[in-house]
C-alpha cells in the first residue's frame, strides 16, 4: 500500500490539524505529559486525587476553570461531530471513512488532546449499530455524540478476568426487570454516569451461553455501591469496584438476545482491539524526552542519558513506535477494504501496550536515580511523567485481553497452530 497521503487525505490531515489548534482548550495544550494532580468529586460524592488532565476526571472537578476546560472541549467535538467520528452524521457523527478516521486520531494523539465520550463512543455505540434496537440508538447514541455521558465497562469480576465466562454477576428475570446482583471490578465507575455490562443470566447453561449483556443507565441508583481501588501509580479515578444490591433494571436495556451476551461482547473486543488508534502518544513522549535532555536542566538531571546504550535504547524505542503505526495503518487498511481484522489486531494489540512499557523504562533509565521522584515533587524531571506511567503501564498488558491471550490468538487464528 501508498503510505503516504493521496492529496484528499492530505487535505483532511490539514483541516483536522487546524481544528485542534484552534479548538484545543489551553489546559490541554499546557498538560500533554505532565502531570497535574487535582481534586475531583466522583459520581457517589467522594472526593478523589485525579493525576492527570483528562476530560472523565475533569468533569467532575470542583475546580470551575478545569471543568469548564473539559466542557468547552467536549462542545467543540460535538459541534463538528467529532466526539464519534465514525459514527453516521444523522446519529451524530461525522461519518468519517476509516482511513479518515485513522487520520483523525494521529492528529489528536499529535496535538494531546484527550478523548471525550469515553467507552461510549469508542465502543458500545458502534455495538448499539450492529445488535442495537432502534429505539435504543436514538435514546443513548445522541448523548453520547454530544459529550453528555460517560459509559464505564463491567466485565471483570474478583476471579474472573482472563477467564471472563467465569463471571457470576446475576440478573433475574422480574416481568418486564432484571434485577442484578453481584460486583464489578475495574469498572470505572467513579467518573462514569452509567456502565454496560455482562450478567449470568442462565446459571443451568454452559458459562459462554448463560450471559447476557445489559445497559444499566444510572450509577447513581441507591442499589449501586462504589468503592475506590487506586493502581501502582496512585490513580483513583480510574479503578473501582461497583456492587450491586438488588438494582432493578429495564428488559428494554438488554442488547441482544438474552444468554447470547457473550457474542455480543466478543465483537466488542474486536471493536476495543482494531480500534484505530496509533502510537503517537509514544512519538510525542519521546520527543519530550529528548527536546529536554537537550536543556541545561535536563543536562544536570539526566546525564545517564548520554551513555551511548541510553541513546540507542531511544532509538529503538522510536524505530518501535514507527513499526506500531505501520501496525495500525495495516488493521485501518483492511477495515477500509471491507475486511475484518482478527489476529492482526490482537498483533497490534499486544505491540502497542508492550511497547508503552518499554517507552516508559525507558524514560526512567534516562534520569536515573532522578527517576526515584514522584510527580508532585518540583525536582522530578518532566514533571515525574515517566516516573508515573512507568507504574502506570504494568496493567496495560492485562487491559482488554492479557498479552498471553493475544498470542494465543496469533498462534491459532494467525499461525494456524494447534491449541495447546
Amino acid at each position: 500500500m501508498d503510505w503516504a497521503d493521496s492529496p484528499e487525505q492530505a487535505e483532511f490531515r490539514a483541516k483536522v490539524r487546524a481544528f485542534f489548534e484552534e479548538k484545543l482548550p489551553s489546559r490541554y495544550r499546557e498538560d500533554a505529559g505532565p502531570i497535574r494532580p487535582h481534586m475531583i468529586r466522583a459520581s457517589n460524592g467522594e472526593e478523589i486525587l485525579a493525576t492527570s488532565a483528562d476530560w472523565g476526571n475533569d468533569r467532575y472537578s470542583e475546580d470551575p476553570a478545569v471543568k469548564g476546560a473539559a466542557d468547552e472541549w467536549a462542545a467543540a467535538l460535538a459541534a463538528e461531530g467529532y466526539v464519534a467520528s465514525s459514527w453516521p452524521k444523522d446519529l451524530g457523527g461525522a461519518g468519517f471513512t476509516t482511513i479518515e478516521q485513522f487520520i483523525f486520531n494521529e492528529e489528536r494523539e499529535r496535538a494531546g488532546a484527550p478523548r471525550v465520550g469515553g467507552t461510549g463512543a469508542m465502543f458500545l455505540g458502534s455495538l448499539l449499530m450492529v445488535y442495537g434496537s432502534e429505539e435504543q440508538k436514538a435514546k443513548y447514541m445522541p448523548a453520547i455524540a454530544r459529550g453528555e455521558i460517560d459509559w464505564a465497562q463491567g466485565y471483570s469480576e474478583p476471579g474472573s478476568g482472563s477467564d471472563l465466562a467465569s463471571l457470576q454477576c446475576r440478573a433475574v428475570r422480574d416481568g418486564d426487570e432484571y434485577v442484578v446482583n453481584g460486583q464489578k471490578l475495574w469498572s470505572q465507575p467513579l467518573t462514569s454516569d452509567a456502565m454496560y455490562t455482562l450478567v449470568r443470566t442462565d446459571p443451568e447453561a454452559p458459562k459462554h451461553r448463560g450471559i447476557s449483556f445489559l445497559m444499566i443507565e444510572n450509577l447513581r441508583d441507591p442499589g449501586i455501591t462504589m468503592a475506590q481501588l487506586p493502581n501502582m501509580a496512585f490513580h483513583y479515578p480510574g479503578n473501582g469496584e461497583t456492587f450491586f444490591h438488588d438494582v432493578r433494571v429495564p428488559v428494554q436495556n438488554l442488547i441482544g438476545e438474552e444468554n447470547q451476551g457473550w457474542y455480543v461482547a466478543m465483537t466488542l473486543m474486536d471493536f476495543d482491539r482494531g480500534s484505530l488508534s496509533d502510537t503517537g502518544e509514544d512519538r510525542q513522549a519521546l520527543a519530550r524526552l529528548c527536546e529536554f535532555v537537550q536543556t541545561d536542566e535536563g543536562r544536570r538531571v539526566s546525564r545517564v542519558a548520554e551513555l551511548p546504550s541510553v541513546r540507542a535504547e531511544v532509538a529503538d524505542r522510536y524505530v518501535e513506535s514507527r513499526v506500531g503505526q505501520n501496525l495500525a495503518q495495516r488493521v485501518a487498511s483492511m477495515q477500509a477494504a471491507g475486511l475484518i481484522p482478527n489476529y492482526e489486531a490482537s498483533i497490534g494489540k499486544c505491540f502497542s501496550t508492550e511497547l508503552h512499557q518499554r517507552r516508559s523504562r525507558t524514560g526512567t533509565k534516562a534520569f536515573g536515580l532522578y527517576a526515584n521522584l514522584w510527580p508532585g515533587d518540583e525536582r522530578a524531571p518532566l514533571h515525574g511523567e515517566f516516573t508515573h506511567e512507568y507504574a502506570q503501564t504494568v496493567a496495560y498488558t492485562i487491559y482488554g485481553g492479557s498479552s498471553e491471550i493475544q498470542r494465543n490468538v496469533i498462534a491459532t487464528r494467525g499461525l494456524g497452530l494447534p491449541r495447546g
